[in-house]
């Protein structure tokens, strides 16, 4: 029988097997980056603006680039403290990523992955998050977000 295996061996290739993408574990790096994301999108559920404040830099930004009515690209630029005031409590909002690709160079990160926001449960747009984030005093913050918006071709 092992003759036979190996001859198999031989002659039938074998693939590796795909490397895993699951999530990292709770104590990695990548968790940590991660961190200020989720109280972010937290933060926005719960309404508070001050709360997403202390997850970001003071001098970031937030900038949304979409197709206007016309075709043209539109491009929207917020600063976190302008944003924070539009956080209101009950406002039914909530932001999901999924599968984030992470980046980490000592003290410099970023995250790239899909996004659905929901507004009253119902999905508003979609797209992809691409967030900054740095580390200052042992603390990841997100320095800044660009992301792409859409209505259309959202996951459910």
């Amino acid at each position: 029988m092992p003759l036979i295996l190996a001859l198999l061996a031989q002659i039938i290739p074998m693939q590796p097997m795909p490397k895993g993408t699951g999530l990292p574990p709770p104590a990695s790096e990548e968790a940590a980056v991660l961190a200020p994301i989720n109280a972010v999108f937290a933060a926005f559920e719960a309404g508070d603006g001050q709360a997403m404040l202390r997850h970001v830099d003071p001098a970031g930004r937030a900038i949304a680039v979409a197709a206007g009515p016309d075709g043209k690209t539109l491009v929207r630029r917020v600063t976190f403290a302008d944003f924070a005031t539009k956080l209101t409590p009950g406002g039914g909002f909530s932001e999901r990523i999924s599968n984030p690709a992470i980046e980490i160079d000592g003290d410099v990160a970023m995250v790239w992955a899909p996004f659905t926001v929901r507004v009253g449960g119902k999905i508003a747009n979609c797209g992809y998050d691409h967030f900054d984030l740095i580390r200052e005093d042992g603390a990841w913050k997100i320095a800044g977000v660009t992301y792409s918006s859409r209505t259309t071709a959202c996951e459910s």
